[in-house]
C-alpha cells in the first residue's frame, strides 16, 4: 500500500479510530491491532511475502529467548550467527542471486570457459532490506547485552512489522522502538497535530517535488544519447531532487504517521543538501542507515581507533557495502566507492568532524565560505547520483561524457521545458522553506509558528491545494521500494 494512494487515505483513519477508540485501554490489543494492520498494509502489495516477515520474526524472537538463558560465549555466538545467516541469507537470495550468477558466468567467460546456468525469475520482496536490518539490530544488541530480550511475542512482532516504516524505513533500532511497544500509550493532541503537519510536508515532497522531477529525470535519462550537455545536467539535477523529495518525503510520512499512534521514530533526513562537506552530508542523509553501518560494521572493524590505513579501509568498507545494499548493480557499488573517495581527503586531514552543527546557526544567510562549501558538496553529490540513477555502468559514463562535451553551453532541449521551469521555481521555494526550517526535525515543524493562525492555515491550505493539484490517480511508487 502506498502512502500517496487513496487506499492509504482510507486505511489510516480506520486504523486510527480502532486504535484510539476501540482498543485504547488494552496494550496487547493495541499491539495486536498494529500487527494486523501492518500485515494488511504489506499484504496489499503481495500476501505471499508475509511468510518471510513472520519467519524472520519467529527466528529472531526465539534466538532472543535463547540468548536470555545462555551465558556460554561460544553458544551465544552460534545463536547470533544463526540470526545473521538466516536474515542475510534471505536478503542475499532474493536480492543478489541473479547478480552473483551473472558475474560468475562472465568471470569464467573471460578464460574462454562457458557455463550454462539459468537465472531465476525472482520477485524482490518490498522492504526486505529495511526490516532485515531492523531485526538484526535486535539480535545483535541482545547478544551484546545492550538490550533485554522481550518475552512479549506480539510486541516484538509489532516492532518488526510496524507499518509506517516497514517498507522504506527509517530503520529503527530495537533499543529505541521496541520499548515503546511495551508501555501504555496515551493520545497526545499536540503530538498528533505535529504528526499531521509532518505528513503534509512529506506528501508535498513526494507528490509536488519528487514526482514532477521524476517526469523530467526519466525522460532525460531514458533518452540521454540524444540529449545535449546542458539538458543532461538538468536531468541530473532533477533526479537529485527527485530522490531527496521521494525518500525524505516517505520518512516524513512514516514518522508523522507513527506520531499519530503515540510513537517517536528517529529523524532520517536533516536538510542534507545544505551540507558543507561529504561527511556532513552522510550525517544528514538516510541517517538510520548511516548510523546502522557505523555501529554494526564500521566500529566492529576498528572504526577510527587505528591508524590512517585502518580509517581508509573501514570507510571504503562501509561505503561499498552501502552501495551494494542499495541494489545488485555495479552502478551502486561505484556510487559507494565514489562517496568513499570524496570522504578520503577529510580522513587524511582529520577534518571529517569539522561541520557538526547546523550551517549558519543563528543567522539568516550563510557566509560566503559556507555557500561555496555547500555548492561544492552539492555538485559532487549530483555527480555521484548519476551512477545511482543510470541503468548500467556504460550508461553512467556516457551520460557524464555527454555533460562534459562542448554541448554543455548550448540551450537545453527536451519536451515540456515550460513545465520544467515551473518545477524549478517550486524547487527554489521548497529549498527556501527547508533553509528556514533547517534546525527542526522537519522543515515546517515551527514554520510560521508565531504568525497569526490565519497565516498558518493559509500556508497549510496552499500545500494541500498543491498536493491535490499535482496528484495523479496512478500513484507513483517510492524509489526506495526497489531496495
Amino acid at each position: 500500500m502506498l502512502f500517496n494512494s487513496i487506499d492509504f487515505a482510507i486505511f489510516l483513519p480506520i486504523v486510527f479510530i480502532l486504535y484510539w477508540f476501540v482498543v485504547q485501554y488494552n496494550l496487547k490489543r493495541q499491539n495486536a491491532l498494529i500487527v494486523l494492520a501492518s500485515y494488511v498494509f504489506y499484504g496489499w502489495w503481495d500476501w505471499r511475502f508475509l511468510t518471510l516477515i513472520l519467519f524472520s520474526t519467529i527466528v529472531d524472537f526465539s534466538i532472543g529467548q535463547k540468548l536470555r538463558h545462555e551465558n556460554q560465549k561460544s553458544k551465544r555466538k552460534v545463536f547470533l550467527w544463526t540470526s545473521i545467516i538466516v536474515n542475510l541469507g534471505f536478503l542475499g537470495f532474493f536480492k543478489y542471486y541473479n547478480f552473483f550468477l551473472e558475474n560468475f558466468i562472465n568471470a569464467f567467460s573471460l578464460f574462454g570457459m562457458t557455463i550454462n546456468a539459468n537465472s531465476l525469475n525472482i520477485i524482490l520482496p518490498v522492504g526486505i532490506s529495511f526490516y532485515t536490518f531492523q531485526t538484526l539490530s535486535y539480535t545483535i544488541d541482545v547478544y551484546k547485552n545492550k538490550l533485554e530480550p522481550t518475552e512479549d511475542f506480539i510486541a516484538f512482532s509489532a516492532f518488526v512489522c510496524f507499518f509506517p516504516q516497514l517498507v522504506a524505513g527509517p530503520i529503527e533500532r530495537a533499543t529505541n522502538l521496541l520499548p515503546q511497544f511495551l508501555y501504555k500509550r496515551t493520545f497526545e493532541y499536540h503530538k498528533a497535530v505535529d504528526g499531521m503537519r509532518q505528513i503534509l510536508w512529506g506528501l508535498f515532497k513526494k507528490i509536488v517535488i519528487a514526482d514532477n522531477c521524476a517526469e523530467f529525470a526519466n525522460q532525460i535519462f531514458s533518452n540521454s544519447a540524444n540529449m545535449n550537455g546542458s539538458t543532461l545536467l538538468i536531468g541530473a539535477i532533477f533526479f537529485t531532487f527527485q530522490i531527496y523529495g521521494d525518500f525524505s518525503g516517505y520518512s516524513d510520512i512514516a514518522i508523522g504517521t507513527s506520531r499519530l499512534f503515540g510513537f517517536d521514530l528517529k529523524q532520517n533526513f536533516a536538510t542534507p543538501y545544505f551540507s558543507r562537506d561529504i561527511a556532513e552530508f552522510w550525517r544528514r542523509w538516510h541517517i538510520s542507515l548511516s548510523t546502522w553501518f557505523r555501529d554494526y560494521l564500521y566500529i566492529p572493524l576498528g572504526g577510527s581507533r587505528g591508524g590512517t590505513w585502518m580509517k581508509v579501509r573501514n570507510t571504503f568498507a562501509i561505503f561499498l557495502v552501502s552501495g551494494f545494499w542499495h541494489g545488485a548493480n555495479w552502478t551502486f557499488i561505484i556510487w559507494g566507492a565514489l562517496n568513499a573517495i570524496y570522504f578520503l581527503p577529510l580522513i587524511l586531514t582529520s577534518s571529517n568532524r569539522k561541520n557538526i552543527g547546523v550551517v549558519a546557526g543563528g543567522k539568516l544567510l550563510p557566509s560566503f565560505r559556507d555557500l561555496i562549501a555547500m555548492l561544492t558538496t552539492f555538485i559532487l553529490t549530483v555527480f555521484a547520483w548519476i551512477f545511482f540513477r543510470a541503468e548500467n555502468v556504460s550508461h553512467a559514463f556516457n551520460y557524464i561524457r555527454g555533460i562534459f562535451s562542448d554541448t554543455i553551453i548550448t540551450k537545453p532541449s527536451f519536451d515540456g521545458k515550460w513545465d520544467a521551469s515551473i518545477i524549478l521555481c517550486l524547487i527554489i521555494i521548497f529549498l527556501f522553506i527547508e533553509w528556514l526550517g533547517r534546525k527542526e526535525q522537519f522543515a515546517i515543524q515551527k514554520f510560521l509558528i508565531n504568525a497569526p493562525s490565519f497565516s498558518r492555515t493559509l500556508f497549510y491550505g496552499v500545500l494541500f491545494f498543491m498536493i491535490v493539484l499535482f496528484y495523479k490517480s496512478n500513484a507513483a511508487e517510492f524509489i526506495y521500494f526497489q531496495f
